[in-house]
């Protein structure tokens, strides 16, 4: 799900990069704090930061004894978090025995286990598949699931979630 959210933080500018003319200056506060938010990529709490929206505030620099300025700044961003019992789409992009993983979004690895796929047979082969009655699961196709669960990896920056067919209106599409 994509959430809306307001975010503070402290953005640092080296000296080299102060500048007298406002617009410069804050041209150099922007590019940091966008390449902080790209870094910093995800966190538990918010999911994955996708856009900053806008700049709210900059508030008043403060300078350290480094010689750096650190600029208080209040902007809205949007991130990406997937939440248990959330029905989304993802695209196969490995199909294994024991399951496929999905890609939805951000999220590279979603596993859905064979046995929460009711109905489906594995068929293997050099492109192998799950087919069940005329509805078959190949690689590159969309796949309706519901999030059974979702856990975030603190040192990779990344979430896993475990997701399954079972429900109305749940498979590919």
């Amino acid at each position: 799900m994509f959430l809306k959210s307001q975010l503070s933080w402290n953005i640092s500018i080296p000296p080299e990069e102060l500048h007298l003319d406002e617009l410069k200056l804050k041209k150099s506060i922007y590019v940091r704090l966008l390449a902080e938010f790209a870094e910093k990529k995800a966190t538990e709490e918010l999911g994955y930061f996708i856009a900053v929206t806008t700049v709210d505030k900059v508030g008043d620099g403060i300078v350290r004894h480094s010689g750096e300025v650190v600029f208080p700044v209040d902007f809205s961003c949007i991130t990406f978090k997937v939440f248990t019992g959330e029905v989304l789409r993802g695209v196969v992009h490995k199909i294994y025995k024991h399951g496929i993983f999905l890609r939805c979004g951000p999220l590279e690895n979603v596993f859905i286990s064979n046995e929460k796929m009711p109905g489906y047979c594995y068929v293997p082969g050099e492109n192998p598949i799950f087919m069940r009655d005329t509805s078959k699961i190949e690689k590159d196709a969309e796949v309706r699931f519901v999030v059974i669960e979702q856990t975030f990896q603190e040192d990779t920056k990344e979430f896993r979630a475990v997701g399954g067919l079972e429900g109305d209106f749940l498979g590919p599409m």
